[in-house]
């Protein structure tokens, strides 16, 4: 669907202006407060190189891990200051129609329509599931999440692929594919030609205030998006963490964290259930899609009452109904139950 008029402002909306301090945190998907400390270390270690320029061979090496995190060349990988740099890159593969699968993260249609690119909202009804005919033969790129935020529906692999055509270019955002135990549906492996993967590592690692992230693609795709890109757009602390999360350590801590966030999100949506919530089901990412009812009052009272929680009237085919919350331990989601339980009508 075309629109006409785009609420930009909405696009533009991200939970961390929800999540204000001294409220108990569901509106973003940070999982934890601080990185482990064996990476603050490693962090800590880069310090003294911050009198030069990011090196070369930092950022090779930063390649490299990840290259063989995924089983695929290092040029094959670009690191990014962030996932959200990947998207800023995309206008410059300069698509005629680009086509978005909502409901979902914002920030793609965002920079491709503020590059004047023309969007295509492809809108999924429930239960949010990728229907590859919805897609406009002519699009020649396709922005995708999976899993997808904020539905947390996991597509499979297959069916994503089937979106693939010669001159089309598909990009899956797979930034929440680390909390899903063993990554099954993950492409990351056969990024190429028609195929970009994003990774983002602020999530798993708490690292939302060093923006580090990465895609994964053929040479010259990566190439064309980094034309005219500033100097060291990755800095030293940057790379140090790419290289650090993609270190046999790190993806053994990583398998553990994606069990443990499944197990909290099963319990979650048992608890939650129970008491009477609406949940989006079947979920597979760290967060949770809520049917409510009067979704800005509820958000306000749950405010008011120490709980903050992401709105999901800025998600195109989403609105007041919803509400969308990180998964947490049993602790904070029984602060989060009993504080439901006390809105009565509203929920």
């Amino acid at each position: 669907m075309l629109t006409d008029h785009v609420d930009f402002a909405g696009l533009r909306h991200h939970g961390d202006v929800e999540a204000q301090p001294g409220l108990l945190d569901f509106a973003v998907n940070v999982q934890g407060t601080a990185p482990p400390r064996w990476l603050r270390d490693r962090l800590a270690a880069a310090l003294d190189s911050l009198a030069r320029y990011p090196a070369a061979a930092d950022e090779r090496h930063a390649r490299e891990a990840v290259a063989a995190r995924h089983g695929v060349a290092p040029d094959h990988v670009l690191t990014l200051a962030g996932g959200a740099e990947g998207f800023a890159l995309l206008p410059r593969l300069s698509p005629r129609l680009a086509a978005v699968v909502h409901p979902s993260f914002t920030e793609p249609e965002l920079a491709l329509r503020e590059a004047g690119v023309p969007v295509h909202r492809v809108l999924l009804e429930p239960p949010y599931t990728l229907d590859p005919a919805l897609v406009p033969e002519e699009a020649d790129l396709v922005v995708l999440g999976n899993p997808t935020n904020p539905t947390s529906v996991l597509h499979p692999a297959g069916v994503v692929r089937a979106l693939l055509r010669p001159g089309r270019i598909v990009v899956v955002d797979e930034a929440f594919m680390d909390a899903v135990p063993g990554e099954p549906e993950s492409l990351a492996a056969q990024a190429g030609a028609g195929l970009l993967v994003l990774r983002s590592l602020t999530k798993t690692w708490a690292l939302a205030g060093l923006r580090c992230g990465y895609l994964l693609g053929a040479p010259e795709v990566l190439q064309q998006l980094v034309r005219g890109r500033a100097h060291w757009p990755v800095g030293t602390l940057q790379l140090a963490a790419i290289a650090a999360t993609a270190s046999p350590r790190a993806l053994a801590e990583t398998a553990a964290r994606a069990m443990e966030i499944g197990e909290h999100r099963t319990a979650m949506v048992a608890r939650l259930t129970g008491a009477g919530v609406a949940v989006r089901t079947p979920a597979a990412a760290p967060f949770l899609l809520l049917e409510v009812e009067r979704g800005e009052i509820l958000r306000e009272y749950l405010r008011r009452h120490g709980i903050a929680v992401r709105r999901c009237d800025t998600f195109p085919g989403l609105g007041q109904g919803h509400v969308r919350v990180a998964v947490r331990p049993p602790d904070d989601v029984e602060r989060l139950v009993a504080a439901l339980g006390n809105a009565g009508r509203l929920v």
